[in-house]
């Protein structure tokens, strides 16, 4: 017996043929299978990873809102896909959701770090912000001018934030730096503290603070811990590079870049309305703008019974009474009508100043109607202006919150107190639907009852500065409805008192 032997030049042939075989199944193969961006787009959604905060992504008057938000559902609609929002119930969490490749990307006010840099690819920046020191100002309390001030000073930031990145860095040059990082706080969390005095300090983009501030008086920023760092989408490493090459080309395109200047304007650049009260600036308002107007508010307040003085306090907080008058959201006119509010009122011109006043009326009439009839008034029409503001839904969970405490969910004056809870995520996270600027509402209904006691005032004295004295008369300004149309006084007392 023997064994027959294969030559050498034949095995040599076998071992090739079978490598170009191997090569040709893998060429297959790889032929068939898509790339990151086709799964997507076959998929039809983007998956991105998300905070619920007033930056990010939060529900305003029943609808998404948010600078990441609008951000990434513009980028998954230039894809052609649904955007699929995931969100963690902390921040830390969105590293665990990349990870586990539980979303495509992860979009919530990132810094770029050298530490994140080493683990995920990054977008292109569309933004750069300072970390900042926040700090309460009161008397005796000078404001920190250096890291060597925090010593002994408790500090919070958010945990596996840039913000602690720094503070490593920073504590090798300053060794005594101590702060903490709960995994359950959110930037709200630690802006209340720092308000209400159990915290020193805390580090805040400092965009996000500038866009936070008004609701926070008495906090300021003391200094930057760096110089502007770059904010972009943070991705998983993935060996095709496809979706990182569609957001560096989108990113490239002009109308992206305008699209990042609306939406600063409209999140982080803008100044706080709700906060302007200035007699001043009324009064000439009043004269300049009011008096060719206050015909169609009377007859607004004749068609829909409502108060003209409630109808034109909520127009000057809308518009200042400008016609003219649009918002980075693209309300506009006297009454800031939306699109769906003019056509559900039959207004077809939000701009003209009549047409918006009618049908301003005419909407009030029908948001009333949301809220139950059990309410009296005026806190029947305080319900109807803070659910129009922030949301029906939002109302209701801090009608619910007020509930649960022990209080009137049918008070204004009880509720108004639960309403800012819903920014704070250990209330917000019991709730149906999440996170809202609950401060918003509150201040809306408050500025809205300042300047119609500030219009009646003016009303009241209008002879003694020449203005028209037939606005004098009027009906009770205490009832937010019309009762009577008999010219009486209107005296100042009878107003609803001051939030």
């Amino acid at each position: 017996m023997f064994k027959e032997r294969k030559s050498p030049h034949l095995r040599e042939l076998i071992y090739s043929g079978a490598l170009i075989s191997l090569t040709l199944v893998l060429a297959i193969i790889g032929l068939k299978t898509p790339t990151q961006l086709d799964a997507i787009r076959n998929n039809g959604v983007l998956r991105v990873a998300t905070t619920n905060t007033p930056m990010t992504y939060f529900i305003r008057r029943s609808e998404p809102a948010g600078f990441e938000y609008e951000l990434t559902k513009a980028f998954a609609d230039h894809l052609g896909v649904e955007l699929e929002l995931v969100l963690p119930s902390s921040f830390s969490g969105l590293f665990q959701v990349l990870q586990e490749r539980n979303a495509h990307l992860a979009a919530a006010s990132l810094t770029v770090t050298r530490e994140r840099q080493q683990r995920f690819e990054f977008s292109p920046p569309y933004r750069q912000s300072a970390p900042v020191l926040i700090y309460r100002v009161r008397q005796g309390n000078p404001a920190p001018k250096t890291p060597l001030d925090l010593y002994g000073r408790s500090i919070g930031v958010l945990k596996s934030s840039s913000y602690e990145e720094l503070l490593d860095q920073l504590r090798q040059e300053f060794p005594k730096l101590r702060w903490l990082s709960n995994p359950d706080d959110t930037v709200t969390d630690l802006l209340d503290r720092v308000h209400e005095g159990s915290l020193d300090y805390t580090i805040l983009d400092s965009t996000v603070f500038d866009a936070q501030k008004s609701f926070y008086p008495g906090l300021k920023a003391a200094f930057e811990l760096q110089p502007p760092q770059p904010i972009a989408w943070m991705l998983n490493r993935h060996h095709d590079g496809t979706l990182k090459a569609a957001l560096q080309q989108w990113f490239a395109l002009e109308e992206t870049a305008q699209l990042i200047k609306t939406l600063e304007e409209r999140y982080f650049s803008r100044t706080n309305p709700l906060n302007f009260f200035d007699t001043v600036s009324f009064r000439r308002d009043l004269e300049e703008r009011f008096l060719p107007l206050y015909p169609w508010f009377r007859e607004a307040a004749d068609a829909s019974g409502i108060n003209w003085l409630l109808l034109a306090a909520i127009a000057y907080q809308e518009s200042h009474w400008r016609a003219d008058a649009v918002s980075p959201t693209g309300v506009r006119g006297i009454m800031m009508l939306t699109q769906a509010a003019a056509a559900e009122v039959g207004v077809d011109d939000r701009t003209d100043p009549k047409q918006s006043i009618l049908g301003g009326a005419q909407y009030l009439v029908n948001v009333k109607q949301k809220i139950p009839e059990r309410i009296p008034e005026p806190d029947h029409t305080w319900f109807a202006l803070a659910g129009y503001n922030v949301g029906f839904g939002h109302l209701e969970d801090a009608r619910i919150l007020t509930q649960k405490a022990g209080k009137d969910p049918d008070k204004w004056q009880h509720v108004r107190e639960y309403l800012p809870l819903l920014s704070n995520p250990r209330y917000y996270n019991q709730t149906r639907y999440g996170y809202a600027r609950g401060h918003e509402p509150v201040q809306y209904v408050s500025n809205i009852r300042k300047y119609m006691e500030l219009l009646r005032w003016e009303v009241d004295t209008a002879g003694a500065r020449n203005l028209n004295p037939d606005l004098g008369s009027d009906s009770d300004a205490a009832d937010t409805n019309e009762s009577s149309s008999e010219a009486r006084p209107l005296p100042l007392s009878n107003l609803p008192s001051s939030l």
